[in-house]
């Protein structure tokens, strides 16, 4: 529970950074490298597979370097979910997210992402107030169906959504810095008008990295999910230094915060 609290502060205070193993990530080495990198770079949760192998390597990391990073578990299997929660006791559980599905030439649907969300629930009933419940909301709906799936998910009290982009043939044939703007464009969109509309915190997630982090959450993201671009990396000297800066960008944004209600706070006081 410590670590899910710790998580949520993280959250309040805008500076939480969930770093992303992969949802079909099953390298238990890369998993080990990945994991432990988020922790010794103090990451706020990290987001692993939901397979037993992986989720009791991941936990046995914790553990053994006395870490209070929060173990979230992604699938699109209520059952998977169901599993990591009951017979694993995770701290987190995510549904989402569905760039394996969109791979595959397959999309989701508001109803179909409910009943998911609603099949879940009644199998983790006897945990539910133990855990946090993400829900990723697809970046393909048209946003008007992006808010009212995100209402239907804040009245089944849903924790958390997270957003998503994708990539266009057109974002491929960019590069450098105006390559990474442009793939995170759609992500960072749909958080800016998720923010006005919804009260939910907001995970903003695809193609967020050093460059696009402080972007992300200046458009109203509680909460950064960066995978791709630690992934990518080869060795745990580079990973480190990856979520590292990470790190950096989230607590500078949680401060800048702070300095800015404080300030407000001292104004209205004056008044």
């Amino acid at each position: 529970m410590r670590r899910i609290e710790m998580f949520k502060q993280a959250m309040n205070e805008k500076r939480a950074l969930k770093v992303i193993s992969g949802i079909n990530n099953m390298d238990l080495n890369r998993v080990e490298m990945i994991v432990s990198s988020a922790i010794e770079a103090k990451a706020t949760a990290v987001d692993v597979a939901a397979t037993k192998e992986v989720i009791e390597l991941s936990q046995k990391l914790i553990l053994d370097m006395n870490s209070d990073i929060m173990l979230m578990v992604s699938s699109v299997v209520p059952m998977e979910l169901a599993n990591a929660v009951n017979l694993y006791n995770v701290d987190a559980i995510e549904l989402g997210n569905f760039e394996m599905l969109y791979e595959q030439g397959l999309t989701m649907t508001s109803e179909q992402i409910i009943n998911l969300v609603e099949e879940t629930l009644s199998l983790i009933k006897d945990h539910r107030s133990e855990i946090l419940f993400s829900v990723t909301i697809p970046g393909m709906l048209p946003i008007a169906e992006q808010i009212t799936l995100a209402r239907k998910l804040e009245d089944l009290h849903i924790d958390l959504i997270q957003t998503e982009g994708h990539v266009t043939e057109m974002n491929t044939m960019l590069e450098g810095t105006r390559m990474l703007l442009n793939q995170a464009e759609l992500t960072i969109a749909n958080t800016i008008e998720l923010s006005k509309n919804i009260e939910l915190p907001i995970m903003t997630s695809s193609h967020i990295n050093t460059v696009t982090a402080q972007l992300a959450f200046a458009a109203g993201a509680s909460v950064i999910g960066c995978g791709s671009c630690i992934n990518k990396l080869e060795t745990k000297i580079s990973m480190l230094a990856v979520i590292s800066n990470l790190v950096e960008i989230a607590n500078r944004n949680g401060m800048m915060l702070s300095v800015l209600n404080d300030t407000k706070l001292m104004s209205t006081t004056l008044v």
